[in-house]
């Protein structure tokens, strides 16, 4: 199967560190390997309404929560770049996961079942040296991951604050060489056996 990459890009700003640290790493992949890139903030989703206890949902059909449901559901790599935003997911991120929920439920997308066995990534850039702060960040993708029994590649940190200051963190850009080269393994709960 050929790899196609979806970036989904979380952050209010175009060009943010996340959105130049994920363009670091994805320069790195095969010419052959195809890539989408979706910004959030320019296509922004509706909130998200819990039927689950009144009716099914309907699969979209027209406008952005429609194009991001068919490229994430066409995504082989699906790529969170979401900087760190009070220590998890921006605003944008968590809207696009909760929609998550409501395609588990509609009848003829099988979410769960096409999902499975593809890779889910994490790209965030930081202002705080100490990286244990994403900690919350990782642990959503992660978990999202396992649910759905995909693959989990980790999440690529990179450190700034002012608009470019990621490409001065020469640790992060020598990580993004690699890190859509790793094999990623089975996400795993961490109280699963």
């Amino acid at each position: 199967m050929t790899r196609r990459f979806l970036f989904v890009l979380g952050s209010s700003r175009p060009d943010g560190n996340t959105e130049l640290l994920a363009r670091e790493a994805a320069a790195q992949l095969p010419s052959d390997v195809e890539q989408t890139w979706i910004s959030l903030a320019e296509h922004p989703l509706p909130d998200f309404e819990d039927l689950r206890h009144d009716s099914d949902h309907v699969r979209p059909t027209h406008g952005n929560l429609a194009a991001l449901l068919d490229a994430t559901l066409a995504a082989t790599d699906l790529v969170i770049a979401s900087p760190l935003y009070w220590y998890s997911v921006s605003t944008h991120t968590k809207r696009y996961l909760d929609h998550w929920s409501g395609w588990l439920r509609t009848p003829g997308v099988d979410f769960k079942a096409t999902m499975a066995g593809r890779t889910l990534w994490g790209v965030t850039a930081l202002a705080h040296e100490e990286t244990v702060v994403a900690d919350p960040l990782i642990g959503t993708l992660d978990h999202s991951a396992a649910y759905l029994g995909m693959r989990f590649g980790g999440v690529l940190l990179g450190n700034g604050s002012k608009p470019g200051d990621v490409l001065k963190d020469t640790e992060a850009l020598a990580r993004a060489k690699t890190f859509f080269a790793q094999q990623a393994p089975l996400a795993r709960f961490p109280y699963d056996n």
